[in-house]
């Protein structure tokens, strides 16, 4: 998985992220979670598009390569490419822990495995 350096600017209720490796794609959210979120949704969405027009998407920067402006923070976002296709996880995992799993999906809408995507992706998004 590729990580594309970003830049993080703003304040609260008005977030931007901008990809110095790809002019022109920006992302925004009210709060830096919801930032990070559209950054990876725009860089995903980029990627896709570009590969359907038969372009070539450019590798990502170093991270120690790259200096973000003054008044920006540098992150790193992660590609996660989607396929479109299902793989079947079987998974053993502590009761507890299925259990706030199973309370967060209902809190927030979702299914047990659109949970588990989503969480997926937001780790994915703090690096590591």
């Amino acid at each position: 998985m590729s990580r594309y350096p970003a830049f993080v600017d703003g304040e609260t209720g008005a977030y931007g992220v901008a990809f110095p490796d790809i002019p022109g794609i920006v992302a925004m959210g009210e709060t830096m979670d919801d930032a990070l979120v559209n950054a990876e949704e725009a860089l995903r969405d980029y990627v896709t598009e570009t590969a359907r027009d038969g372009g070539r998407v450019g590798e990502a920067s170093p991270l120690e390569q790259v200096s973000p402006p003054e008044g920006s923070v540098l992150v790193a976002i992660p590609l996660i490419r989607l396929s479109g296709r299902t793989v079947r996880a079987n998974l053993t995992l502590d009761e507890g822990v299925v259990a706030f799993m199973d309370s967060e999906a209902r809190r927030r809408g979702m299914t047990r495995k659109a949970f588990v995507e989503w969480m997926t992706r937001r780790i994915a998004q703090q690096g590591g």
